[in-house]
C-alpha cells in the first residue's frame, strides 16, 4: 500500500493540502514501510501560485491523478471540498492533529491515526 504525507519540510505534516510543498510517499508492505519517494505538488492551483477567481482553479483532477497509485493522504489539514474529493476517489483521507511525519506514519500502519476531519478547512474562496 501507499500513503501519501502531505509536508512542506519532509519531517512535519503540513496544515494546507493545497499549499504543501510536496507529498511524501510511503509504500508499506507487511506493516513495515519498505520505500519512499517525493513527488513535488506541482498538481494544485495553491502551490502553483495561481490568483483566486473563484473555484476556478480548484478542479482536483490533477491531484487526484497524482495520487490516484495512494489508498490514503494524511494532512494536518485540507478543505472539505478535497477531502471529499479523496474520499469519492476511494483515498482514505485523513487530517489529523499528528505533526511528526513519522509518528503519524507509524500510527497509521498500527490503526491508531486518529483522524480529524472537523480540523479540516471550511473556508470558501472568493
Amino acid at each position: 500500500m501507499k500513503i501519501a504525507i502531505v509536508t512542506d519540510d519532509k519531517k512535519t505534516l503540513a496544515s494546507h493540502f493545497g499549499q504543501a510543498m510536496e507529498f511524501m510517499i510511503f509504500h508499506v508492505e507487511n506493516g513495515k514501510v519498505i520505500s519512499n519517494e517525493f513527488r513535488p505538488n506541482t498538481f494544485t492551483g495553491h502551490a502553483l501560485g495561481l490568483a483566486e477567481t473563484g473555484n476556478a482553479h480548484h478542479h482536483h483532477g490533477p491531484i487526484l491523478q497524482a495520487l490516484s497509485d495512494c489508498q490514503a493522504v494524511i494532512s494536518h489539514g485540507m478543505g472539505r471540498r478535497i477531502f471529499d474529493d479523496l474520499c469519492n476517489a476511494g483515498i482514505d483521507a485523513i487530517i489529523t492533529d499528528e505533526e511528526n511525519i513519522e509518528r503519524a506514519i507509524a500510527l497509521y500502519v498500527e490503526g491508531k491515526l486518529i483522524n480529524r476531519p472537523e480540523l479540516g478547512c471550511q473556508h470558501h474562496h472568493k
